[in-house]
C-alpha cells in the first residue's frame, strides 16, 4: 500500500494561466507560498523564516473555478497528489519539475463584496 497525499495552505503567487485544449480540456497553473515562521532556539540561535514555492496544476471545473476566483494573495488550502515530470531544456540538460495536480480547493480569503454570488467555497474535481 502507498499514499501521496499532499495538503498546503498558503498564499497564491500570481493570478491562474489558463490552457484550453481542442478537446474541450482546461488546465490553470499557479504557485503557492508556503511560510514556515522564523523562531529561537533554546540556546539564542535565530532560525529565519523560509518560504517554499509550489507549482499547483488545476484540470477542468476545478481549473475553470480558479480562473474566475482565485487571485495572486489570495489564502488557500489545496488537497492533492505530488508529481516530478522531466524535460530537456535547450542546452540538451535534463530539468525536473516538480508540481502538485490538486483534487481539491478551499478559498480562504474573505470574499470580496460583489454584486455577484460566488459559488460555495469549496471545490474538488473529478479522479483522473
Amino acid at each position: 500500500m502507498s499514499i501521496n497525499k499532499v495538503i498546503l495552505v498558503g498564499n497564491v503567487g500570481r493570478d491562474p494561466k489558463m490552457t484550453y485544449y481542442d478537446n474541450g480540456g482546461v488546465v490553470s497553473m499557479f504557485p503557492l507560498a508556503t511560510t514556515d515562521k522564523a523562531y529561537t532556539l533554546q540556546n539564542g540561535t535565530q532560525v529565519p523564516e523560509r518560504t517554499e514555492w509550489h507549482n499547483l496544476v488545476l484540470r477542468n471545473r476545478l481549473a475553470e473555478i480558479s480562473d474566475q476566483y482565485v487571485h495572486k494573495g489570495d489564502k488557500l488550502y489545496v488537497e492533492g497528489k505530488i508529481r516530478t515530470r522531466s524535460y530537456d531544456d535547450a542546452s540538451g540538460a535534463t530539468r525536473y519539475v516538480t508540481e502538485i495536480f490538486v483534487d481539491t480547493m478551499e478559498m480562504l480569503s474573505p470574499k470580496a463584496s460583489s454584486s455577484s454570488p460566488a459559488p460555495d467555497s469549496t471545490a474538488s474535481s473529478t479522479p483522473l
